[in-house]
């Protein structure tokens, strides 16, 4: 397979603590290649258009709310299979199903607080990537 993209993006609770070169490091040490970063306020605009798919979950409000609390680092990285890795790197959505030793197992408070996002598919890394 040749090298892809995909995009991690670092939630406010990961900014707010200070994890942010520890949540780099993980996807350096994997040796995966940062193409792109930026410190982002995001939008409610961008969020909607972000998280479509989840606008009729009874949860939406509290993720907006929660997204808009300060800034998100975007990044973007590149290597071998790195949606797939990038994702076993990120851990479960749910913290508490997270084993030890991803991101999400070792920082995510809660459901509500899982410390980053990242794409879940090719296709879904180019959409995010051009947001």
């Amino acid at each position: 397979m040749s090298d892809e993209r995909t995009f991690i993006a670092i939630k406010p609770d990961g900014v707010q603590r200070g994890l942010i070169s520890a949540i780099l490091g993980r996807f350096e040490n994997r040796g995966y290649k940062l193409v792109g970063i930026k410190l982002v306020q995001p939008t409610e605009s961008l969020l909607r258009t972000h998280y479509s798919d989840l606008q009729e979950k009874p949860f939406f409000p509290s993720l907006l709310s929660y997204m808009l609390s300060g800034p998100v680092l975007a990044t973007v990285w590149e290597g071998k299979d790195v949606v797939k890795q990038g994702r076993a790197i990120l851990g479960a959505t749910n913290p508490l199903a997270s084993a030890p030793g991803t991101i999400r197992g070792d920082f995510a408070i809660d459901m509500g607080r899982n410390v980053c996002h990242g794409s879940d598919s090719v296709e879904s890394a180019q959409k995010e990537i051009a947001l």
